[in-house]
């Protein structure tokens, strides 16, 4: 019997290469970095070719740690960052431009143009979301649009339009063009009702629709690794990053919500198995897909939240690393008015102002570094209730618990003010790397190894969870704060 399961999940900084038991723990983990471009302001680029690279590479390398073969393999499963967006020659094999990361900004005039020909309310009633430069659309019209001569050959049939996910099958296979639907839900391109890719939205951003993948489940069999000579395993599992951490934390239910701390952040809630259409503080996403049911939440995502620490540590060297933030944070007993608001990339959820600027608001001559730190550390949290209250307030539907994964959560801190600030308990899986495990349970699932979603809920288990304990005066006051921080932002 095969005994292992291999996932990937390929994130914004990297890419883990992850080796998981038969029972869906955690066996050895492989971090591969990969090269950021910044090569404008609010531009960010990847390469696509070494994202692949480095995908081999980390395979390999776990394999070869846990000296385990292709024999021992029931699936490799693949979890990835979104919205990112490249476009390559269906013949060759070749990008025709650098991967555009779901933090470029680039397409905002695009977007804006496209507000003001009226096209912004039918691109959220049939997408779910908002429209900006965010989502991969615009990403793929300014690859369309600005490269020289690429779209001619798309409209010839000859290029193809891909998330993470897409490339990576797409070479891993040999040639087999698809993604899920909780990818394709994110595309802005993509009828979450009609559960299709949308004539009018391709026409809109001007895409051709030979450039689309094919749309599958979060548990089908994608195929075989046959373009790789070392490594025959049937590729099964396939998610965003934000849809696995989803499902690995058993927000199966109606009102179940969880929060990704990464890069940046992701809040999903479950609604059900129909979208809920909201005003666009929050969008309607597609959470996740077994077989032939979609399964939908609404979402909000937050640009700068574990960025803004590396911030302080990369840019401002202001900390010597990450870790030390909430020993410096809880040198002080607040922030004495500080309030940072970390528009380092725009404002996403509930915002939506992909032109505004970071600032720190409320410095007076007795602030310090500790200030600062804590002010940073809180912006985090007052960024996830932003979203929270927008969620609440759409939907009807009230959170119980905040279940939390990421490497974020491990800050103490962090997790205790997120607690008090939406007054609800917050809880931290002992499992790590639940984007990747949530990929590897849609693939045990097409696989028979698990035969439901309910059987899956055993194997969730909470290691800690925080609760609030902040007076409720003194909460609203502080929130009160960063609301006017951020007005003072988006100039209102």
């Amino acid at each position: 019997m095969k005994q292992y399961f291999l996932a990937v999940d390929q994130s914004t900084s990297g890419t883990k290469a992850i080796v998981f038991s038969r029972e869906g723990k955690l066996e050895h983990r492989v971090d591969v970095p990969h090269k950021q471009y910044y090569p404008r302001q609010g531009w960010v680029e990847h390469d696509p070719e070494e994202i692949y690279e480095n995908t081999l590479s980390g395979i390999m390398q776990v394999m070869e740690a846990k000296q385990i073969t292709s024999d021992d393999v029931i699936c490799l499963s693949l979890s990835n960052q979104r919205e990112t967006t490249l476009v390559w020659d269906k013949h060759t094999g070749k990008p025709v431009y650098p991967a555009i990361v779901w933090q470029c900004s680039r397409a905002e005039q695009l977007c804006l143009e496209l507000q003001r020909s009226g096209y912004a309310n039918t691109v959220q009633e049939r997408s779910g979301l908002v429209l900006s430069p965010y989502f991969s659309a615009a990403k793929a019209a300014w690859i369309l649009d600005e490269v020289p001569g690429v779209r001619e050959r798309a409209e010839q049939g000859n290029l193809l339009f891909g998330t993470i996910d897409s490339w990576l099958i797409w070479n891993l296979t040999g040639k087999e063009h698809i993604t899920d639907f909780s990818n394709a839900g994110r595309t802005q391109l993509f009828n979450i009702t009609e559960k299709d890719w949308d004539d009018e939205l391709l026409n809109i951003f001007s895409i051709p629709r030979s450039m689309m993948p094919r749309v599958v489940s979060c548990d089908h069999k994608a195929g075989r690794t046959d373009a790789v000579d070392w490594l025959d395993v049937e590729i099964a599992g396939i998610s965003g990053d934000s849809h696995g951490a989803f499902f690995a934390q058993g927000c199966t239910e109606i009102g179940r919500a969880k929060a990704t701390y990464g890069t940046g952040s992701s809040v999903m809630l479950n609604v059900g198995k129909k979208p809920v259409m909201t005003d666009g503080k929050v969008v309607a996403s597609i959470g996740y897909a077994l077989g032939d049911e979609v399964t939908y939440v609404l979402e909000g995502n937050i640009n700068c939240t574990g960025a803004t620490i590396s911030w302080l540590v990369d840019e401002l060297q202001l900390i010597p690393n990450a870790q030390s933030a909430p020993n410096i944070a809880s040198e002080v007993q607040d922030t004495l008015g500080v309030y940072l608001v970390p528009a380092f990339a725009g404002l996403g959820a509930p915002y939506w102002e992909s032109g505004a600027k970071a600032v720190i608001s409320g410095l007076t001559r007795g602030a310090g570094k500790a200030h600062v730190v804590r002010a940073a550390e809180e912006s985090i949290a007052y960024q996830i209730r932003d979203v929270i209250d927008a969620m609440e307030a759409q939907s009807g539907i009230f959170l119980k618990e905040l279940r939390v994964d990421g490497g974020p959560t491990r800050d103490r801190f962090l997790m205790q003010f997120q607690a008090d600030m939406i007054d609800a308990p917050v809880e931290r899986s002992s499992m790590e790397e639940l984007s990747a495990a949530g990929a590897m349970y849609f693939g045990g699932l097409a696989m028979g190894v698990w035969s439901s979603p309910e059987e899956l809920a055993s194997l969730r288990e909470v290691e800690i969870t925080y609760k609030p304990n902040m007076e409720s005066s003194d909460r609203e006051r502080r929130y009160a704060g960063w609301q006017k921080a951020v007005r003072m932002v988006l100039g209102s």
